[in-house]
């Protein structure tokens, strides 16, 4: 069986949720991860939303959000990241999961607040906001790993 290593499904996985699935021969589960991807992007209008966030109009980002659907976007993404993670070669430390959870739930906030909240002056909007709540989440996700760590919890 070939298997990526962890830092290649990460990278992949960021690329487009289920690729490094299907580098790791788990073809069912790339495939049904790239489906809901797709579902989840043409729903959300994400690309678009994208686009307009990268070329600086966050108004129009943001009116372009289907946010019903994108709402499912960071759990599933995070959750892929983990997937591919946790299959690829080379050991799984325990309660590696911690961080990808925490990341999701926070990206998940970010998104939520996205069409209002603002850091000083900017809006951030759909894209660049979640973005940033992912560092706090990951930050918070890994320091409660390192707890439990430390206490051994079952």
């Amino acid at each position: 069986m070939i298997m990526t290593d962890k830092l290649e499904a990460i990278l992949w996985s960021i690329a487009l949720p289920g690729f490094a699935q299907l580098l790791n021969r788990k073809f069912v589960k790339g495939i049904v991860f790239l489906l809901l991807e797709f579902l989840v992007n043409v729903n959300s209008h994400f690309n678009m939303v994208i686009m307009h966030s990268f070329q600086g109009n966050i108004r129009e980002a943001i009116e372009a959000t289907n946010y019903q659907w994108l709402m499912f976007y960071p759990c599933l993404y995070m959750f892929t990241m983990w997937d591919a993670y946790k299959d690829a070669k080379g050991e799984t430390p325990p309660y590696s999961y911690i961080p990808f959870v925490f990341g999701a739930y926070f990206v998940t906030i970010g998104l939520m607040y996205s069409p209002s909240l603002k850091l000083g002056q900017i809006l951030f909007g759909p894209v660049w906001l979640p973005i940033l709540f992912l560092i706090p989440g990951f930050l918070i996700g890994s320091f409660i790993r390192s707890m439990f760590m430390r206490l051994k919890v079952e």
